[in-house]
């Protein structure tokens, strides 16, 4: 409440204002009333997550650009928790690091892709209660429908905004996400979200290269998959990149498309159109 010129002015000169706390005070910002709190570091979820993806199966000890403080932060957090040891706390978030994180996850109660060892919001926010903030949040959103499929949000519209880049290319699902003991040929990759198959019915050669490079442009791990790779008919496959509901399967998918590889099991040379590297939330900086 702000009292008027000619009321506090009066109150002023009588000294009622400093005999009057409530008053004196109510205008005071929080950034005043807290400057004594200790303000919290931030955790970068996007870079936390990106290197969760690609620290495990890196071939060298290389960090992942702009992560280091973060992955910091929440290795130290997981080593106070007694989940992992005090020599793994240096900003490289592999295998050891994943693994502690998905005993956290277990331990909050998670199951299933809950519990995969990617750092979600919900248990990334709560490792961090008292010990740091969760920035650049990624949500793969409520489960939706895509033609007859189950999909996420977050796939949904990146999957909108490749066929809009395909001059509205309508884009047909072979598969869905979130499909536990579906195709065997798929080896698990679709349990989780963020992994879709493509028709390719009709397309020739060089339409199958075209969809791909949008489905790349977008922020998916993408491949035109032929029958002479495995038992399957020709389509594409598509991953995408730091869906935080990615099955366990699908995650080396995403490290292989990073360094040059075809994301199946001989994780032989990138056979796709060659696209710079990146997520649907960077994509979305860009546009």
């Amino acid at each position: 409440m702000k009292l008027p010129v000619y009321i506090a002015t009066g109150l002023a000169a009588a000294g009622v204002l400093a005999a009057v706390p409530a008053l004196a005070g109510a205008s005071e910002s929080p950034a005043v009333q807290t400057a004594g709190a200790k303000a919290l570091p931030s955790v970068n979820m996007e870079a936390t997550l990106k290197a969760a993806q690609l620290d495990p199966r890196r071939p060298d000890n290389k960090l992942t650009p702009g992560a280091k403080a973060s992955v910091l932060l929440v290795e130290k957090a997981l080593k106070d928790k007694k989940l992992l040891a005090a020599k793994y706390v240096d900003g490289y978030f592999g295998t050891t690091t994943i693994t502690a994180f998905k005993k956290y996850q277990k331990s909050l109660g998670y199951k299933g892709i809950a519990a995969n060892g990617l750092p979600g919001k919900a248990s990334l926010t709560k490792l961090g209660t008292g010990r740091f903030k969760v920035t650049h949040v990624i949500v793969p959103g409520p489960r939706v429908k895509y033609g007859k499929y189950v999909v996420n949000t977050r796939t949904k519209k990146m999957l909108a905004e490749a066929s809009r880049l395909l001059g509205g290319r309508k884009i047909v699902l072979d598969q869905g996400s979130y499909n536990p003991g579906g195709d065997p040929t798929s080896v698990g990759t679709h349990d989780g979200g963020g992994v879709v198959d493509i028709s390719v019915k009709g397309m020739n050669a060089a339409t199958r290269t075209k969809v791909a490079r949008e489905l790349r442009r977008v922020g998916f791990a993408a491949w035109v998959r032929s029958p002479k790779q495995g038992n399957w008919p020709w389509h594409i496959h598509a991953t995408a990149i730091s869906d935080p509901d990615l099955a366990g399967q699908a995650q080396p998918q995403v490290s292989d498309y990073y360094f040059g590889k075809n994301g199946l099991a001989n994780h032989a040379k990138d056979d796709g159109p060659k696209m710079t590297f990146r997520t649907w939330e960077e994509y979305l900086r860009l546009r």
